[in-house]
């Protein structure tokens, strides 16, 4: 009775400790978050009241549909996503693996034997078997054995939970690279659309000389126009000229890089591109700091893997205290069938044993070294992992801000410098003008008008880095919803391809 009480004391001391182990790791991340910087508004503007947080498919405010269909192929072709599945499927199951050492095991034995024995007398015959005769015996016998660990001191536990952190990082992390996928496809859709649109403003300014170079050879004719005005006229032609191979080359280059980012050959990759002009630009205004702490995946996998490291430290720890392993067996043995399950055939065994380190030579101490080396290393990494979040939203507001302000300024040079060009042209019909004020003219209107067009790309991929800055349209609540989420499944309902077998 005496030694049923005090197991049961035993019990409940082992139970607290590992409570406390197991409250140790939210404590470190209680305190990790509680020296955290976290400024009260952003540096590039204090516009936090009215906040409009991306969607979960903000990529269609652009109002693209070649946009909305390649990334769609993306997010569930896509190489790299498709290995951040098979990533997540492969932590649930390390999960799986560590908590079967929380129950015990059973196995269950069953074995049949036949020996066949020859025997020879040294003379005459031994009680009634002849001087050479032989005998078999049969053995059958069945049976269960079992075998556990007493986790007194939470070792098998905290391995686990660290375990399950790490399997919540492989899914924030599978987000991360699926954001970081959308955010490549829409960026380099833009940057097809600008080049096309460079392409275009190159191969009408190269009609537009054309026609001037054409009243310039003319003018030669009547003698109203030197050789030289012919000459540079035709050099400026052919310089444009030059630039629409290059626009081409890097038009296709785009196009063809589109088909790793949608897992498909770039044969298969059939849309051409139009206008930057054509898409819509929706306005996103971020939050408070505080709040984007929860809409960052990154942020999210860096502080999983902090906890998971406080968990590690833990399993380190209880790894110098002793392990008691039992074990047990039951089953039947017997020499025939008939007689196998009968009391007399009835085996039983029960076994304790205890393990306890004496001397390692420094191995566990190393190892919690180590642990504890990780967890600071994770601690670093986390903290940087916030503030790069606050710096990227500043990035991209700031970037986003000049580059409104810049392309509205381009807009207005280009409409100056085409009136300029126009009158220009006008005045050497009328003979009024020299033709080196059209060179002038025609030379700052074409570099005013590829300006614009680069301009107007930086200016789109700065709200694309704010969608990515903001962590898209995913929600660290969202995925604390789902917390059985299967593991073939993306972040926001994507499923595995087809055919995929689990």
């Amino acid at each position: 009775m005496g030694s049923n009480r005090s197991r049961r004391a035993l019990l409940r001391w082992a139970s607290s400790l590992t409570a406390l182990s197991l409250a140790g790791c939210d404590t470190r991340r209680d305190q990790a978050e509680a020296d955290l910087d976290i400024p009260a508004a952003y540096r590039a503007t204090a516009a936090t009241a009215q906040a409009a947080w991306p969607a979960e498919d903000w990529w269609t405010g652009f109002g693209s549909s070649e946009l909305n269909a390649l990334i769609e192929q993306a997010r569930t072709k896509n190489f790299d996503i498709l290995a951040a599945i098979a990533r997540v499927r492969q932590a649930d199951a390390q999960v799986r693996i560590a908590g079967a050492g929380l129950l015990p095991t059973l196995n269950g034995t069953a074995s049949a034997e036949w020996q066949h024995l020859g025997i020879k007398a040294a003379s005459g015959t031994v009680r009634g078997i002849g001087a050479n005769a032989s005998a078999d015996f049969h053995t059958y016998a069945f049976g269960l054995s079992a075998a556990y660990q007493l986790d007194f001191w939470g070792h098998n536990l905290s391995h686990r939970e660290s375990l399950i952190a790490s399997a919540e990082f492989s899914r924030f992390d599978q987000r991360t690279v699926a954001l970081t996928v959308i955010t490549n496809v829409a960026n380099t859709w833009f940057t097809a659309l600008a080049l096309a649109d460079r392409l275009a403003v190159a191969k009408r300014n190269v009609a537009d000389g054309e026609q001037t170079l054409a009243v310039i050879r003319g003018r030669l004719q009547a003698g109203t126009a030197s050789a030289l005005d012919l000459a540079n006229q035709a050099t400026l032609v052919t310089g444009e000229k030059a630039n629409i191979p290059n626009f081409q080359n890097q038009l296709e280059q785009a196009i063809l890089g589109l088909g790793i980012l949608v897992g498909q050959p770039p044969e298969r990759i059939a849309v051409r591109p139009g206008t930057l002009t054509a898409l819509r630009l929706p306005e996103v205004s971020p939050g408070l700091p505080s709040a984007l702490l929860e809409r960052r995946p990154d942020v999210a996998s860096a502080e999983a893997q902090l906890i998971a490291s406080g968990f590690d430290v833990t399993t380190a720890r209880t790894a110098f205290y002793p392990a008691v392993n039992l074990t047990g067996s039951a089953g039947f043995e017997a020499s025939a069938l008939n007689a196998l399950i009968s009391p007399g055939g009835f085996l039983a065994s029960l076994a304790a044993g205890l393990t306890a380190p004496i001397f390692d030579n420094g191995s566990l101490r190393g190892a919690l070294e180590q642990a504890k080396g990780r967890q600071a290393e994770l601690l670093a990494d986390y903290r940087k992992a916030v503030v790069q979040a606050f710096t990227d939203v500043d990035t991209a507001l700031t970037a986003w801000r000049f580059g409104t302000e810049q392309e509205t300024l381009q807009r207005i040079a280009v409409d100056t410098a085409r009136q300029a060009a126009m009158i220009a042209r006008q005045q050497m019909l009328a003979g009024t003008a020299d033709v080196t004020a059209v060179l002038t003219a025609e030379s700052a209107l074409f570099t005013a008008e590829d300006t614009l067009a680069q301009v107007r790309l930086a200016r789109v991929q700065a709200l694309l880095n704010l969608y990515k800055a903001l962590g898209g349209g995913w929600k660290k609540s969202d995925a604390e919803k789902f917390p059985g989420l299967s593991p073939g499944m993306l972040e926001g309902g994507v499923p595995l391809p087809v055919g995929d077998n689990r």
